[in-house]
């Protein structure tokens, strides 16, 4: 029951693009096709929990030695080096997903929801932890960064199902491109906050 509670909470009620605005630049820069939106989702999940798994166990590392000063900049380095390997499988596996992610692909480096919710779970977090101390341990820290990871994929797929509709219709001058894309984000994230009683 916990890890459900988790996932419907990293999901829909605490989504990381929609409540929390963290990962905002991909959200408005790749969601302009589907099938780059996804693509650009499927790389993001594969970071996030990868990365928040590594930096749980290097947090633990870094406590134990008293280290906890360099968490940020050794959180950095390990996202860093993901997006790299992220980088070299995409260019091999799907070299037109590549090319069409274009700049936002190395921008998962900077990306702050991967940053951002590496350094939340670490801090709801402790490698011992049981479920009733109210800190996640690592496989409900993983359940979390995934479905944090979810949430981000959705509200980006949704985004650019709803930016690729609104190409086809006749937009006033005014809002052409960027401030449609606002306006259309911001009743997204007022849909989504029918969730926030849900857990």
């Amino acid at each position: 029951m916990e890890y459900i509670l988790i996932i419907i909470s990293a999901i829909f009620v605490n989504n990381i693009l929609l409540s929390q605005f963290l990962g905002v630049c991909p959200f408005l820069g790749v969601s302009n096709k589907l099938s780059t939106a996804t693509g650009m989702s499927m790389a993001v999940c594969f970071v996030i929990t990868l990365a928040t798994v590594v930096t749980f166990l290097l947090n633990s590392l870094l406590a134990k030695f008293g280290l906890e000063f360099l968490q940020t900049i050794s959180f950095i380095l390990v996202i860093a080096a993901l997006v790299q390997m992220v980088e070299i499988v995409l260019k091999k596996i799907s070299p037109a997903l590549y090319a069409s992610l274009g700049i936002f692909l190395p921008l998962i480096t900077t990306n702050c929801a991967v940053l951002g919710v590496a350094l939340t779970v670490v801090q709801k977090s402790s490698p011992f932890a049981a479920a009733a101390d109210g800190m996640f341990n690592l496989g409900e820290a993983t359940v979390d960064a995934f479905a944090t990871s979810l949430g981000f994929g959705l509200a980006m797929v949704l985004f650019a199902g709803l930016r690729e509709q609104l190409s086809l219709n006749d937009v006033p001058k005014a809002f052409k491109g960027i401030p449609i894309a606002l306006v259309t984000a911001s009743i997204l994230a007022m849909a989504f906050m029918g969730f926030s009683g849900l857990v």
